[in-house]
């Protein structure tokens, strides 16, 4: 099994002329971690990642993998597996010759290349497809075998970059459980570049949200979702209802009234880190703790439905609080659940335990 390698990235910057595309950076992943990258596009979290597989050249910084530095190393000296959203394998090459290719690089004998494809191919569930060639194979096939190339020679580190973004909705989820499979199976580091919020929370250990060139918050899906740093974050990872706060005042050690700018006022959790009479600030509330048809809330509105969406056992509603102000909610959609149409009139409310006061930048 791969041991995992232990990567610290310090002060980490790129520029192009007076454009940053990635401001200094700091970053610690532990060995066999899962870490996952995660931004709006041109965020900067694959240039982060080129340059610390060594494809993009940094203007500062350091890159230690296992206490050595490897800013000035070559890509191909640098021991670092790569897996590539289209897949990158060698057309006229068969499965077991593109999972060979870089131990024949590496001038392994013939016996141990054959055990060790046999082993890959065994690993992504792919036995018996080694005389196959890519173009005989499903996207999420040629996916595995791509898993199996980048990790034949035993990489401590694996960065991938939007692997499952060439994949449809469902195969994507289905890759998704074997990518985990496959780390537990070979022990590597993993560093993982996506879009997709839902992807990153899934599969990793612990998440970077990455926003203009920088790195805004890292911790766990579940520490970010319910302890988000900023409003940026909060509406990043899930969905978040946002209300700017013109007024903060404690009630006690527990919670506090705001005054919205646009003329609410509800009651919050106490602020966590946030200066309750500092400016400028966000109340944020997700919209799965909003109720329906509950006047026991500490904060209750009334609205009018205005969308209805049914996903997956999910309905989301789009709720008109107030002229030009919405609010989403999503409930589960079970058999007994009531059915409520556009243009229904409704009472709402939350707890406010479950509303809380973050930064707004």
């Amino acid at each position: 099994m791969t041991r995992g390698a232990h990567l610290i990235v310090s002060g980490l910057a790129k520029s192009y002329g007076s454009v940053v595309a990635l401001a200094p950076t700091d970053l610690e992943v532990a060995p066999g971690e899962f870490f996952a990258l995660i931004g709006p596009s041109g965020s900067g979290k694959t240039t982060l990642l080129g340059a610390i597989v060594g494809f993009i050249a940094p203007s500062a910084g350091s890159v230690r993998l296992d206490g050595a530095e490897i800013v000035a190393v070559p890509p191909y000296k640098r021991n670092i597996g790569m897996v590539f959203q289209n897949y990158t394998l060698f057309p006229h090459m068969s499965v077991a010759e593109n999972i060979a290719f870089p131990l024949r690089m590496r001038n392994l004998p013939r016996s141990e290349i054959e055990a060790r494809v046999a082993r890959m191919l065994d690993m992504v569930r792919l036995p018996g497809f080694g005389a196959r060639m890519p173009a005989q194979l499903s996207g999420g096939q040629q996916q595995r075998v791509a898993l199996a190339r980048a990790a034949s020679y035993d990489p401590p580190l694996l960065l991938m970059d939007e692997p499952l973004g060439a994949l449809d909705k469902n195969l994507r989820e289905e890759m998704q459980y074997e990518i985990k499979q496959f780390h537990h199976a070979i022990g590597a580091t993993i560093l993982y570049v996506t879009h997709d919020q839902d992807e990153a929370a899934s599969m990793s250990d612990r998440i970077a949200i990455v926003n203009q060139a920088r790195v805004a918050q890292i911790g766990s899906a579940r520490a970010l979702y319910e302890r988000p740093r900023n409003a940026f974050v909060a509406s990043f990872l899930g969905e978040a209802n946002l209300f700017g706060v013109a007024r903060a005042t404690r009630l006690d050690a527990e919670t506090m009234r705001v005054e919205t700018q646009n003329g609410f006022a509800f009651i919050t959790a106490a602020a966590d880190g946030a200066d309750p009479t500092a400016a400028p600030l966000v109340a944020c509330i997700r919209p799965e703790a909003i109720r329906i048809g509950d006047a026991q809330e500490a904060n209750a509105l009334r609205g009018r439905i205005i969308d209805v969406v049914y996903t997956a056992g999910t309905i989301h509603y789009r709720v008109e609080i107030a002229p030009g102000h919405v609010v989403g909610i999503r409930l589960p959609a079970m058999r007994q659940a009531r059915d409520l149409a556009v243009g229904a009139e409704i009472r709402i409310g939350w707890n406010a335990a479950d509303m809380i006061l973050i930064p707004r930048d």
